[in-house]
């Protein structure tokens, strides 16, 4: 089917009041039955039989994924994987330097992440989770052999649901002409930066992506917005359908604001204090402005020193890899050098973890 025609702004207008009522309802259970969090943070994968005493919005919730066992999509999964293996310091790359500041310029969506202030306060644990769960759901045979992926994102979507609930509830400042928080148009956004963002990156770095893998990977990510909770029957097929929403979310949400201002504020210290390789933590506003063009660096305030020639930038991000991984890139190589860095910053590896909650 044509996606076109679903992306108008009426469709989204309506999208952004539009949440993920299964993970809502499982969240409400969680508030009233908290010895629920640490059953489900001590699982290392979701169990064939449930727990007798979950509450029955919870099971409902986690018989949603065991039902998914029997539908994975296994060449789709088995190609993104391949991909990864080859391409993933790249692809991590590119979320930190392209997809995460990318939306941090679209203004009501950007009014969630900076009310968490783990974003902008620890800022290092939380990009050290979202490299984490990018490998989780790449890493091989997974989803297949390995049913771990699938907790990783049963998660990040009860994750989502706590922030929905916790600003709804608390955020005294929410606008509602922000939309609902996390709602399923910012849901199909951030998934469109974590997939179509992230080629159209590579394409910038001069890496020829071909129409076959674009299909691919937008396959991938329906997959996982799927488990997500997000709306995929909005999500493109093509690189074309692909393009075309994000220019819908671009021209209906690309504005300056202070919530995106101090995102990438928080982002840009980080990264200039903490990469090592100075090629790249010297010039981090030209890298932003390379990847993300006049526009969106206005609405961000990001300042061109001076451009850097695309050939010059795809010879530090391959020098940077070569460096760290010599001629044995691999899944298992970047998750193995993910893990040290995080031992080294922060002196466990991160794992995702529901929210604790306080009992009294």
């Amino acid at each position: 089917m044509d996606k076109l025609r679903l992306y108008t702004n009426s469709t989204f207008n309506r999208l952004r009041n539009q949440v993920d009522p299964l993970a809502d309802e499982a969240v409400l259970s969680l508030l009233a039955y908290k010895t629920g969090i640490e059953v489900i943070n001590n699982w290392e994968k979701i169990p064939d039989s449930l727990p007798a005493d979950f509450p029955p919005a919870l099971l409902a919730y986690f018989q949603f994924y065991l039902h998914c066992y029997g539908n994975v999509p296994e060449g789709t999964l088995k190609f993104g994987q391949e991909f990864f293996s080859k391409e993933g310091d790249i692809y991590l790359g590119l979320l930190g330097f392209y997809s995460l500041p990318y939306c941090y310029a679209f203004g009501d969506g950007a009014e969630v992440l900076v009310r968490s202030e783990r974003i902008v306060n620890q800022i290092g644990q939380r990009l050290s989770e979202t490299g984490t769960f990018v490998l989780d759901i790449f890493k091989p045979e997974g989803f297949t052999n390995d049913r771990s992926p699938f907790l990783t994102c049963a998660k990040v979507r009860l994750i989502h649901a706590f922030s929905r609930y916790f600003i709804q509830r608390f955020a005294k400042d929410w606008n509602p002409d922000f939309g609902k928080p996390i709602n399923q148009e910012d849901l199909i956004g951030t998934n469109l930066a974590f997939s179509f963002i992230v080629l159209r990156g590579m394409i910038k770095l001069g890496k020829a992506i071909n129409s076959e893998q674009m299909k691919q990977l937008l396959a991938y990510w329906k997959w996982i917005g799927t488990l997500l909770g997000v709306s995929t029957e909005y999500w493109p097929q093509t690189a074309k359908e692909a393009f075309e929403l994000d220019r819908l979310i671009r021209s209906r949400h690309l504005r300056k604001s202070q919530a995106g201002i101090r995102l990438i504020s928080a982002l840009k210290d980080y990264y200039q204090r903490m990469i090592p390789e100075p090629l790249l933590s010297n010039q981090i506003d030209d890298i932003f402005y390379f990847f993300m063009g006049k526009d969106v660096a206005v609405a961000l305030d990001i300042p061109l020193t001076r451009a850097i020639p695309r050939e010059i930038l795809n010879l530090i991000f391959k020098f940077s890899g070569w460096k760290t991984y010599g001629n044995s890139k691999s899944h298992q190589s970047i998750q193995k050098m993910m893990e040290n860095q995080q031992l080294e910053q922060f002196g466990t590896r991160m794992k995702i973890n529901l929210p604790s909650l306080d009992r009294s």
